[in-house]
């Protein structure tokens, strides 16, 4: 079986988010996507078999991490959808069936990809007695994201703090269903995005994502609304880094993005 590696949120190896993706005829037990996740050891891995024709999707999609199955994750939806696009198994949009329902993929000539995902129900809620402390940082703005993203959403001081952030990750883990979105605006307005973010998901297995495709659809809400424009550019400000373009059309948010393929090879180990 073919298995990728693919750099999703940039268009240059060893940047953007790192994603495997494997394409089967079917899904096997959970057990041995699991271990193959773990194996890949990458914050998701994604796997991915063709439907029937004349259904509501095109393609079966799920991802796991090193250590769970999550509901929702953009940028191994991204890969998926590169690999299926270079490689004509899939070309043109691709609908994909997903534990968060139908999500489009649609690419572009230039190798821009865009995706369509719900948008994240943001609603204040009382920040947890333990968030200052594990975050480093008192908190500006604290807000829930809702049941497919599972976050809390938290607004700090300015860019600088952001950077600066070295969270606790054991403290952190107690503190919401799945992870915590840290973001500010740009220190310099001009530096061609509009809002920065970083993402931490001990939770699940990932301390510091490089780039989370599925926490903009809580971050294009929360600056569309701040900013008064519905078409934003975010920079996730990991190690690695990547920039999410992103635009609210109601309840749904879309997601602009490129990959790059960055290994391509052959897993030995049969699915049972």
């Amino acid at each position: 079986m073919r298995i990728r590696l693919v750099d999703a949120f940039t268009d240059r190896p060893f940047a953007g988010n790192p994603a495997g993706v494997l394409l089967l005829d079917t899904f096997p037990d959970d057990a041995w996507l699991q271990n193959v996740a773990l194996e890949m050891n990458q914050a998701e891995t994604a796997f991915a078999h063709p439907l029937p024709a004349g259904g509501e999707a095109d393609w079966a999609l799920r991802w796991f991490t090193p250590a769970t199955e999550v509901r929702m994750c953009g940028h191994a939806t991204l890969a998926t959808a590169h690999v299926l696009h270079t490689t004509g198994a899939h070309p043109g949009p691709v609908r994909f069936a997903t534990l968060s329902g139908v999500l489009t993929a649609t690419p572009a000539e230039d190798g821009w990809i865009t995706l369509d995902f719900p948008t994240a129900p943001l609603s204040p809620v009382r920040p947890p007695a333990e968030l200052a402390g594990a975050l480093g940082t008192e908190p500006l703005t604290v807000l829930d994201t809702g049941p497919d993203v599972g976050d809390l959403l938290v607004e700090v001081a300015d860019e600088r703090t952001l950077r600066g952030l070295s969270p606790d990750f054991t403290a952190l883990s107690d503190c919401s269903e799945r992870g915590v979105i840290a973001t500010a605006r740009p220190d310099d307005p001009s530096v061609g995005h509009d809002f920065v973010s970083r993402c931490f998901f001990p939770r699940i297995g990932i301390d510091e994502d490089p780039v989370t495709g599925s926490a903009h659809t809580a971050l294009a809400p929360f600056w569309a609304a701040r900013l008064g424009r519905s078409a934003l550019t975010g920079l996730q400000a990991s190690a690695r880094s990547g920039l999410v373009r992103t635009q609210v059309r109601g309840d749904r948010t879309l997601l602009t993005g490129r990959a790059v393929t960055v290994v391509d090879g052959e897993l030995l180990a049969p699915a049972p």
